[in-house]
């Protein structure tokens, strides 16, 4: 059984990569902001995304953690030689329980707030900080990055549709105004990872970012910047399958948040 505030372990997959991760880099406790990297199949791009993640963000020291989810190129051996710390699965589970991984570690290692990026290239470390701030200061426990208050380099219209239109169904279900659920670049305290329910394997911006608000946690959003994938390709799939499985977790999401009783 996990420790009490700490997410329930997933499955033996997870357990057994965390218990190798704390044999090799010890269990803390590390920098106060934990910066964590789900990836999958990302050789190419991720050391790059590594070496621009700011050593500090508001005066605090950060660390990378990559969740290398199954890779089969040598991500996970990019991220070590670029001075990241890895966490290994030896199996695909899912970008969702990739972070739950993380999230886990995070706590572990005593870390205050957690970051999240992509290791695609299409986010800007360097704009962690503008979503560490408000946090820092106290004015909110989640900050999540919006390419629509920012500048997205994105050409596919669908996908921009797309954004719109999940942003105004999750301002409806939970009467918080979002503009960008499906960002990567996000912010938080580590009192959210520890006290909303996660259950989705992918599609987990959205599952985290309701149940924030279902819990009464104070979110704001910040403008970022997505840029063009320059190599590899998107593992979200076909704009209509993305589109039908994202509104099955935003809705069930909500709708299980409601049930509970933690919907604001």
């Amino acid at each position: 059984m996990a420790p009490m505030g700490e997410p329930a372990a997933d499955d033996p997959i997870i357990d057994a990569a965390i218990e190798a991760f704390v044999e090799e880099y010890g269990a803390g406790p590390g920098h106060p902001v934990a910066v964590l990297m789900a990836a999958y199949n990302e050789v190419e791009p991720i050391a790059g995304v590594i070496a621009a993640i700011p050593a500090q963000v508001c005066g605090l020291d950060t660390e990378t953690i990559v969740i290398d989810d199954g890779s089969g190129d040598g991500t996970a051996e990019a991220a070590r030689a670029a001075g990241a710390m890895v966490c290994r699965l030896e199996v695909n589970r899912g970008q969702g329980k990739a972070f739950r991984a993380g999230y886990r570690l995070a706590i572990a290692r005593k870390a205050s707030i957690v970051a999240t990026i992509d290791a695609d290239g299409q986010f800007d470390p360097a704009e962690i900080e503008l979503l560490v701030a408000p946090l820092a200061a106290g004015e909110a426990d989640f900050v999540n990055g919006s390419r629509r208050l920012g500048r997205s380099e994105t050409t596919d219209p669908v996908r921009k549709a797309g954004i719109v239109l999940f942003g105004r169904l999750i301002t409806l279900l939970t009467r918080v105004p979002i503009t960008d659920p499906a960002n990567g670049l996000r912010a938080f305290r580590t009192e959210v990872v520890a006290q909303v329910p996660l259950r989705q394997a992918q599609y987990q911006t959205s599952e985290l970012l309701i149940g924030a608000i279902a819990r009464g946690f104070r979110v704001q959003e910040a403008p970022v910047t997505v840029f063009a994938r320059q190599a590899g390709e998107t593992k979200k799939g076909r704009n209509l399958v993305y589109g039908l499985r994202f509104t099955r977790v935003v809705v069930t999401t909500w709708w299980r948040q409601r049930r509970s009783g933690s919907h604001s």
